[in-house]
């Protein structure tokens, strides 16, 4: 979107919010704040009557934090986010915070009350799938599932998955050579659902484990401690931090730790979502903790998440260099308490 368009869409919805909102509570009485409409890189937002309004744009299941942020810094005593997408996970969410928080869904002009949508499911790895977990470790990758799927890490980093049938789409024309191979569980090799599909197209007459092996050894040397910025290191931050942790359990006051499912899936390897693990301490109680990195506003809505699986206290556990003050604030709202801990990353 070019600066243009992009002027053009903020103005869009800044309008759209004043229309819904006026709709919903009436017109402003005061002409000076009736335009006071902020527009932010998910949507815009408003103050009225002491209330906050957050129009979110698009998907909105990472964005409930930044509608946070806004309120706060606006001493709002309530919040009302407005949005066509991820409603019900919203609205799950946000009955975890002590600041009053409803979650609309816009159809039209008219604003309705979401429902809130229980945490999904919990998938077991297919027996099949399972049965390639040996190819994983052989290779010397980590296996590891989440939500149904096995996959091998290197470092916290996604190195192979196991599908059902071969990944295809991403690469436009060379994909039409992919349609003819046969369907069937595989352990494709590749960083990401693009990468496994050109890697099985230019060296699928590499036996898996040799490919896998090879990746192993590449990603190893670009994820250790000292090595210079590369993709490989600047991807899956919060993984290598849990990595970290996992390898050393003493730098979050642990005796063990292991990854663990997080509450929703994982929706690619590009975008900073959090991952969890759960933890022994040193005094043998139980923990669960939440991995972040970067300004990751929506990292305590995720730990609203984390909570509702279990009774385990909480940790949220981030680099240094991002212990912002604005994160122990949202985490102060939260109704179950979560401590917030720092940890060098060599990553950064």
């Amino acid at each position: 979107m070019n600066p243009a368009d992009s002027s053009r869409h903020r103005q869009l919805l800044a309008t759209k919010l004043r229309i819904l909102v006026d709709e919903r509570v009436g017109p402003c009485q005061s002409v000076a704040s009736s335009s006071d409409v902020e527009t932010f890189a998910t949507g815009a937002a408003l103050l009225r009557d002491g209330a906050a309004w957050v129009l979110l744009d698009g998907r909105a299941g990472r964005s409930l934090g930044a509608a946070l942020v806004w309120a706060i810094r606006r001493s709002a005593t309530r919040l009302n986010v407005i949005a066509e997408y991820d409603t019900g996970l919203l609205a799950r969410r946000a009955t975890a915070f002590t600041l009053p928080i409803i979650i609309w869904f816009a159809d039209g002009r008219t604003l309705l009350p979401a429902i809130a949508e229980p945490l999904p499911a919990r998938l077991s790895v297919p027996e099949e799938h399972e049965a390639l977990r040996s190819l994983i470790v052989e290779a010397g990758a980590i296996p590891n599932a989440e939500h149904g799927v096995l996959f091998g890490e290197v470092r916290g980093l996604e190195v192979c998955r196991v599908v059902a049938s071969p990944t295809t789409g991403f690469l436009g024309e060379i994909s039409e050579s992919a349609r003819e191979a046969d369907d069937g569980v595989r352990l494709e090799v590749g960083v990401g659902a693009a990468d496994r599909e050109a890697f099985r197209l230019l060296h699928g007459e590499i036996p898996t484990v040799t490919a896998l092996a090879e990746v192993v050894s590449t990603v190893q040397a670009h994820r250790s401690d000292g090595s210079p910025q590369h993709p490989l290191n600047r991807l899956g931050v919060e993984r290598f931090l849990r990595w970290q942790a996992e390898e050393t359990p003493v730098l979050v006051g642990c005796a063990e730790l292991i990854p663990a499912e997080p509450p929703v899936p994982r929706p690619n390897l590009k975008d900073l979502v959090p991952c969890v693990a759960y933890g022994v301490r040193t005094d043998g109680a139980p923990a669960t903790f939440v991995f972040s990195s970067g300004v990751d506003l929506d990292a305590l809505p995720f730990v609203a998440d984390v909570q509702a699986m279990s009774d385990d206290p909480v940790v949220l556990v981030l680099p240094k260099r991002d212990l912002l003050p604005i994160v122990s604030e949202v985490a102060g709202l939260l109704e179950r308490p979560v401590a917030v801990v720092g940890l060098a990353s060599s990553t950064s």
